[in-house]
């Protein structure tokens, strides 16, 4: 076939190269036998430095660049520099704006085709990548790629600040944000920032008070999908992490880290105003208000503020009259359970007489 011809198709949009194995069809031939090779899983063109392999030359030729540092494709507006011609073209569209690739379902618009293609899953919900250990599926092979780490326990992203690892590069930008402090992501209606996007979206449903994770076996409602997960298991009692140091078992994963701390003494969490060290995150937290004086749990009912949540709860029991704290010697019910231990050792002490 012609070069004319070849390009000719490029405006018919004719392609009359069918794949035998799928319904994918190309304008040229060359184009079909590159593609064959996804299914066949060859990969001819390996790199002579590392143990990469790819199925085309292109891609060897691309990938050899990471050794070389070679970026030979410049911005004439500004100082980036490129590995290929493709990556220019799209981060030229960053300074003219252009978005030539078009959701035919909403407005949304975007520079590369790549990035419409993983957009149009969020309007069908496909998820053609499928975990063959799991019932886990996902609208992207690297998603996949990732999740496959979570049952070989690879983590090849290391931090370059401590010894943690993880599996995706995602995790580690997060991670990072633990060393610099950086919370990019600021609450519009209070002061609260966050290192995740995530984290400030079920922050602003303290607000609007929206739960949109409803458990199907009673009324609760939850704002993100985990809260939701550990609820379940008050309805199913499971508990699959056990102690390998006794027969405990936990519903949850962070219960578990919690609990074997008790094993180990290990008290990881230090107090920077003082010699304090804590097994758990939350009671330094509670414990730094000790020195800050801060109250941040304040009554809706009066101007009472404390330093704890649950300190607060018990005083919310003064308002309502409701005393969830019964004695197991008599009739008698109290708002605090300080008070039901008070009250408990005027048992024993007429006892005693």
């Amino acid at each position: 076939m012609s070069h004319l011809k070849y390009h000719t198709m490029t405006h018919t949009r004719e392609k009359p190269f069918q794949c035998d194995l799928c319904d994918t069809v190309f304008s040229t031939k060359g184009n079909l036998k590159r593609h064959a090779v996804t299914h066949t899983g060859e990969k001819p063109f390996q790199c002579d430095l590392c143990d990469a392999t790819f199925t085309q030359k292109s891609d060897l030729k691309y990938h050899m660049m990471t050794h070389t540092g070679e970026k030979p494709f410049q911005c004439d507006l500004c100082d980036a520099t490129f590995t290929q011609k493709s990556h220019l073209k799209n981060h030229t569209m960053t300074h003219t704006g252009e978005k030539p690739f078009k959701c035919d379902q909403c407005d949304a618009a975007f520079i590369a085709k790549s990035d419409l293609k993983r957009h149009i899953v969020t309007h069908t919900g496909e998820k053609s990548s499928q975990c063959d250990l799991c019932d886990a599926a996902f609208s992207r092979k690297n998603y996949l790629k990732q999740h496959m780490m979570t049952h070989t326990g690879e983590k090849p992203i290391k931090c370059g600040l401590c010894d943690a690892a993880f599996s995706g590069k995602g995790a580690l930008r997060y991670h990072i944000r633990t060393h610099t402090g950086d919370k990019p992501f600021k609450c519009d209606l209070c002061d609260a920032a966050f290192s995740r996007k995530s984290a400030l979206k079920y922050h602003v449903m303290t607000h609007t008070g929206e739960k949109p994770f409803q458990c199907d076996l009673c009324d609760a409602a939850f704002s993100g999908g985990t809260g939701l997960k550990y609820h379940m298991v008050t309805h199913t009692g499971e508990k699959p992490f056990k102690c390998d140091l006794c027969d405990a078992a936990f519903s949850h994963k962070n219960y578990l880290k919690q609990h074997v701390v008790t094993h180990t003494g290990e008290k990881p969490f230090k107090c920077d105003l003082c010699d304090a060290v804590f097994s758990r995150k939350h009671i330094l937290k509670q414990h730094v208000l000790t020195h800050t004086g801060e109250k941040p749990f304040k009554c809706d009912l009066c101007d009472a503020a404390f330093s704890r949540k649950n300190i607060l709860k018990q005083h919310m029991a003064t308002h309502t009259g409701e005393k969830p704290f019964k004695c197991d010697l008599c009739d008698a019910a109290f708002s605090q359970k300080g008070s039901l231990n008070r009250h408990v050792v005027t048992h024993s002490v007429r006892e005693a007489y």
